[in-house]
């Protein structure tokens, strides 16, 4: 099989690339990153030295960074969905998909992520401005999500791929809550999107690696 995924099922980044792998029924080999498989992060860090994932390797090509990946499987590997349409949708689509990637993932990660820092070299500053960065992320959704379904309208593509883990995470670290109901609602439509659904199922054993425990629901 010539594609290969390294990738673990509790990681956002990761989930946006399985919901554009699944969405499509593309067939791949899941390279899992997990103790037990010691020498996939092996692998993983000869042929990407940053040890990050998800990491795409399609015969002789590896291909690092969400965004890029489902690119490269739209080019090479195209299924049913069209990821990123051409034209001014195709620009929208881009725009929201750095969006989610870096005003709500990033902001959710630096915020989450601070409890695993050792005593001494937590940035309570830092926590603070994140969180408050995500609600302003989370009021301009609001003011300016469209009235289809999906981010751009009726076609589900990229930009509801980083979506979808986006918010899922964010939501549980600081609640989108009723005063955003049409973020709120567009959340739970992504989260009943059959390759979202299994995203979310697959990671729900590793659910205890979630830095400040996650909430019973979802």
């Amino acid at each position: 099989m010539s594609l290969q995924l390294f990738a673990h099922p509790f990681s956002s980044y990761c989930q946006k690339v399985l919901i554009a792998l699944w969405a499509d029924g593309t067939e791949f080999e899941y390279r899992l990153l997990e103790r037990d498989h010691p020498e996939n992060f092996a692998e993983l860090r000869e042929r990407w030295p940053f040890g990050k994932f998800p990491l795409l390797v399609d015969g002789d090509e590896t291909v690092a960074e969400t965004t890029p990946i489902i690119e490269h499987l739209q080019a090479h590997h195209r299924g049913p969905n069209d990821w990123i349409p051409d034209g001014e949708a195709g620009r929208r689509t881009r725009f929201l998909d750095r969006f989610f990637d870096i005003y709500v993932m990033t902001n959710m990660q630096k915020a989450g992520n601070d409890v695993l820092r050792p005593e001494g070299s937590r940035d309570p500053y830092g926590v603070a401005q994140a969180r408050a960065e995500l609600r302003t992320a989370y009021d301009w959704l609001e003011a300016n999500l469209g009235e289809g379904p999906w981010a751009i309208g009726d076609r589900f593509s990229l930009a509801d791929c980083a979506a979808a883990p986006s918010l899922f995470y964010a939501d549980w670290l600081e609640e989108i809550g009723p005063a955003r109901p049409r973020l709120a609602a567009y959340r739970a439509r992504l989260l009943a999107h059959p390759a979202v659904a299994r995203a979310v199922d697959e990671g729900r054993p590793y659910r205890h690696y979630f830095p400040m425990g996650a909430p019973d629901r979802d």
